[in-house]
Formats: structure tokens, C-alpha cells, sequence
């Protein structure tokens, strides 16, 4: 019997389960290294938006890397280069617009009060594959000069914040964040009830990045209050839907670490991504968008992005 074909998608949660089951990798940490620049294309300069850089972010952590540029197999291959032997893709995801005639119960199409057809749209998200520029070889010395040539011209010479100064300018981010803070005692956490965030003392912390983003990931927390994005938070310890909210906030704080420009460390709850790992299996590519898109809605809240479109996410039209 012929072994069914494994979707873009599955494949796309099936990286996610294996970085999250590694017993390798957690406690995550990432120094920030992004003196090279965004997550971006190779070819087009065109900055990764939404929750790509997240996934980007968790592509280089299971790779290795610290190189943010990109390019389609594609795009590579027009230029003479190629995937070398072993290397594997990340998987991001493009946003496509999708249309449908609305139909009545004979079939024909349905019209407004103006005539028009009645178009239903939707946005649904198609997963792509990147390669990672490091991955890349050329076909032959000419081909492998133009890629070295094309690396060094993208990386240029960036301007270099020092960690000082972005961490300030960090922590002044974080201090308009309008869920107060208390600080003291061993634990972080989020009140809902209280609708108010503890933190132990900064001192506490084995570093200011740490501290700055376990104070994200309570931030991230808040996000779900009634008030503002309406998620279910209270949830008993330990449960399916817990973890679910741990899975969103931590995904949460790597993005809004990354945006702040911060290195981030994902360790306080490792146990339950991986307890997440197993629903996630269950609740395939669907689920893993839903928490990618609520994570992103969380982000955009406590920190959001500059950049709004990248070419790799430019919406399609489907065919009616």
C-alpha cells in the first residue's frame, strides 16, 4: 500500500511537536544575535511579518543559526543555488484570500439590492517552504561567489545598539504596558481577578533579558482579560486548556521579544509545552494556527511590529 502524502501543513505542526519534545533544546534561550538584521528574503530585502518571524526564530533555535535571511527553493534555484544535502526547509505560513459565490437552495447565484453577486470571502493559511542562507551552496565557483557575494551585500554593516540601550529602551516599552505591576516574592505570574501582574524584584533574575521577558510572558497573560482579546485564562493547573494559554503567551514572548530586540528565555513552563505537544497532535494544522494567530494578536498588543507586509505573505486569490 502506497503511504499517504504528508500535507505542507502536518509537516509544518509535526516541526513545531519536535522542537517542543526535544530534550535537546529547552530551556530555550536566544541571546539577542540580530545585529545581521530582521528575518528577511535574500533576494528582495522584504521583511517577514506577522507570526513568520516567530517561526523563523524557532527554525534558526532547531538549526543552530543565527543567519535571518531566507529564500524560497525556487527563487534559489533561478539564481543557480541549491539546498545542500541534509538540510531542511521552515515552514512559514501565507495568508490567502479565498472567494465563493453565495448560492440559493436552486443553485443560482444570489444578488444585493444592487444586483451584484453576493461574493463570500475568507482568509485561510497556506504554509510555504524557506530555505535558510547558510543551507544554501551554489551549483558551481561562479554560482557560489554571486550567493557569498549576495549574503555579505544583505548582511552590510548594520547600525550596532548596545545591549544597554536596548534593554532600556525595552523596559520603557514594557513599564506603558497598562496592567500595573507588583513586584516581590519567588513568583510571576497574572491575576486575572486582580487584573494585575507580580514579578520577584529584577534582581531576582539571572539577567535583565530574563527578566524582561518573563515580564512579556505575564504581559502576554493579560492580553486575554475580558477587556481586551477575551481569551479563557482561569483555567485549573495542569489542564489541556492551561497549557494551551501557557503555549500562547510563551510563543507571545518570543515574538515581542524579538520585536523589542531582546534575547528571551523559555523555560518556566517547557513541561507543559511539551504536555501541549500530545493536543497538538490531536488538533493538527487547525489548532496550530489558532494558537499562532492568537499568539500574534497577543504580541501585537503588548508589542507591536513595524513592518506590516512581506512579500512571501502578500494574500492570493483562490479561484471561485
Amino acid at each position: 500500500m502506497a503511504k499517504s502524502k504528508v500535507s505542507s501543513e502536518d509537516r509544518l505542526v509535526q516541526d513545531i511537536i519536535k522542537l517542543m519534545e526535544s530534550s535537546s533544546l529547552p530551556p530555550w534561550r536566544k541571546p539577542w544575535t540580530a545585529n545581521q538584521g530582521e528575518h528577511r528574503n535574500l533576494l528582495t530585502d522584504q521583511q517577514y511579518s506577522g507570526a513568520n518571524p516567530l517561526l523563523l526564530e524557532l527554525g534558526l533555535m532547531m538549526r543552530g543559526s543565527d543567519l535571518p535571511l531566507w529564500c524560497g527553493a525556487a527563487q534559489a534555484k533561478a539564481e543557480g543555488w541549491f539546498p545542500k544535502k541534509g538540510s531542511r526547509a521552515v515552514r512559514i505560513v501565507r495568508p490567502q484570500l479565498n472567494k465563493r459565490e453565495q448560492k440559493d437552495d436552486d443553485g443560482k447565484a444570489l444578488t444585493d439590492s444592487n444586483g451584484e453577486t453576493v461574493v463570500a470571502a475568507w482568509v485561510s493559511y497556506k504554509p510555504v517552504c524557506v530555505f535558510n542562507a547558510a543551507d544554501l551552496t551554489g551549483g558551481d565557483e561562479e554560482t557560489q561567489a554571486a550567493l557569498d557575494a549576495r549574503i555579505k551585500q544583505a548582511i552590510g554593516n548594520p547600525p550596532v545598539v548596545k545591549a544597554s540601550v536596548r534593554l532600556e529602551q525595552a523596559e520603557a516599552h514594557l513599564e506603558r504596558w497598562v496592567v500595573p505591576v507588583s513586584l516581590g516574592g519567588a513568583r510571576a505570574c497574572y491575576s486575572p481577578e486582580l487584573d494585575r501582574i507580580r514579578l520577584p524584584e529584577p534582581e531576582a533574575f539571572n539577567s535583565r533579558e530574563n527578566y524582561c521577558s518573563t515580564w512579556l510572558h505575564e504581559q502576554a497573560h493579560s492580553t486575554g482579560h475580558h477587556s481586551r482579546l477575551s481569551r479563557p485564562i482561569s483555567n485549573r493547573f495542569g489542564s489541556a486548556a492551561y497549557a494551551r494559554e501557557e503555549l500562547i503567551a510563551e510563543l507571545a514572548s518570543v515574538l515581542a521579544c524579538y520585536r523589542l530586540k531582546i534575547g528571551y528565555e523559555i523555560s518556566q513552563h517547557s513541561a507543559y509545552l511539551k504536555s501541549w505537544a500530545s493536543h497538538l497532535k490531536e488538533g493538527g494544522a487547525k489548532e496550530l494556527f489558532k494558537v499562532l494567530s492568537e499568539a500574534r494578536q497577543a504580541a501585537d498588543l503588548i508589542a507591536p511590529e513595524l513592518t506590516e507586509v512581506a512579500v512571501d505573505e502578500t494574500p492570493l486569490v483562490a479561484d471561485v
